[in-house]
């Protein structure tokens, strides 16, 4: 497949150094062509070299053999925020969003991940607000966790919260049931 694509794209490469012609046609319009017409003088046009760029290899960042504070953590906060820590939080549905602390600014390349209860819940991001779907009611714990790709670089401390949702299967959530219909009258 790659021998096939490679011919493809030198097959399109050649019109781009082949000659170009040009002339002026019955109308008084100058053409230019790459075959020269019959019957037709024209004038053989030399284009200057075309324009070339190498590639780049980026060059490594020099690495210390110490650790840096910089590099160990690169941010001096990393909290969630909007959890109640004395009173149960109330999602009927299990859904709820949290927000995070972080100083400085997340930088280019880095996500936010949750972790509930140890294990990572939710797409990474790179928004300081991030949303639980469908969390169990109950007791829970949460930290949010920066990643430089798939790799954890810091985590917050964890939150332990509990999440208080509606039983659905209680007698009061059911509807009352239909009030009795009315008996026919005996016709006389």
């Amino acid at each position: 497949m790659r021998p096939l694509l490679a011919c493809l794209l030198l097959g399109l490469a050649l019109p781009a150094a082949a000659q170009i012609y040009k002339y002026t046609d019955a109308n008084g319009n100058t053409v230019f062509t790459n075959q020269p017409p019959d019957g037709t003088a024209a004038e053989s046009v030399s284009l200057p070299p075309t324009n070339t760029v190498e590639m780049q290899v980026p060059s490594a960042p020099a690495v210390s053999s110490e650790p840096t504070a910089q590099a160990e953590a690169p941010y001096s906060v990393l909290s969630l925020t909007d959890i109640p820590d004395d009173e149960a939080m109330r999602a009927n549905n299990g859904t709820f969003s949290v927000g995070v602390d972080i100083q400085p600014r997340l930088a280019a390349g880095h996500r936010l991940r949750l972790l509930l209860d140890g294990q990572p819940h939710g797409q990474a991001s790179n928004v300081p607000r991030l949303q639980l779907v469908n969390v169990d009611r109950g007791e829970h714990s949460l930290a949010v966790e920066v990643l430089s790709g798939d790799r954890a670089i810091q985590q917050s401390a964890s939150v332990t919260f509990t999440v208080q949702r509606v039983n659905t299967s209680s007698p009061a959530l059911r509807p009352p049931p239909p009030p009795p219909k009315p008996t026919p009258k005996p016709a006389n």
